[in-house]
């Protein structure tokens, strides 16, 4: 396996698809970014979401579940690290007139306490591009964030999935629980390029113990497939894995 760059190796990428990624414009879209509704209404019904309240979304790429959020009048903070990203981000919700700002932010440098009602991270978001290096105190950066008793929800890709289903060209390091993957990424305009790709994954005890290590009083560990979140324990066909728990 390639050792995982140290610098922001996935903003190239992020830049290269653009609108491809998601935006609801254009039918040159992702997959799984098609269950942005559903991932939304669970977890906005598994926090106790209400309209009114603040909501902080690491790594929120180009702002699918921050707009999302805010369609329902949550108020929320977007960060992420990819430029591009920031700025499809705030052009949506400025031409929707939504409840949502966008930052570029390294979520490594993530610094507020008690400022929000609940944090998100999903599809990975910042928390699965480290590289197995600084997730554990990203994580405690996360819960920083929250007030007491406020919501957090962090999805994770599955360790035991992606070894299961390892396919051919893709390695999995067992010292990291980092993915290494090669993929052709289309943008917009339908242009291909090829990109290395890291993702770090975690079995669904790892999560527990990343949550009781930061103090979270964790309500669930679910077993979820994007565009398709819900109360299930976690198996070995599940792809990913969403974390939710409250701040003490």
């Amino acid at each position: 396996m390639p050792p995982v760059p140290s610098g922001p190796w996935f903003n190239p990428i992020a830049a290269h698809l653009g609108k491809a990624y998601w935006a609801p414009d254009t039918g040159r879209v992702m997959a799984f970014t098609k269950g942005t509704d559903q991932e939304v209404g669970f977890v906005a019904a598994a926090l106790g979401l209400e309209p009114g309240q603040r909501v902080l979304d690491v790594g929120c790429g180009p702002g699918r579940h921050a707009l999302a959020l805010a369609r329902r009048g949550i108020v929320v903070d977007g960060v992420d690290l990819s430029p591009d990203f920031i700025a499809l981000a705030t052009a949506a919700a400025d031409a929707e007139g939504l409840p949502a700002r966008f930052a570029v932010l390294d979520v490594r440098d993530l610094a507020v306490d008690g400022t929000f009602d609940a944090a998100v991270c999903l599809c990975q978001g910042g928390f699965g591009l480290l590289g197995g290096r600084d997730e554990v105190e990203v994580f405690g950066r996360i819960v920083r964030a929250v007030r007491p008793g406020g919501g957090i929800a962090v999805s994770a890709f599955h360790a035991p999935f992606a070894i299961r289903h390892l396919e051919p060209g893709e390695t999995f390091d067992p010292a990291t629980g980092v993915l290494h993957e090669t993929a052709t990424v289309r943008n917009e305009a339908g242009e291909e390029r090829q990109f290395d790709l890291w993702t770090t994954c975690f079995t669904a005890r790892e999560l527990t113990l990343l949550a009781a290590v930061n103090g979270v009083v964790v309500t669930g560990v679910h077993g979820v497939t994007p565009g398709a979140y819900g109360e299930s324990v976690p198996t070995l066909d599940d792809p990913e894995l969403l974390l939710v728990g409250r701040r003490p």
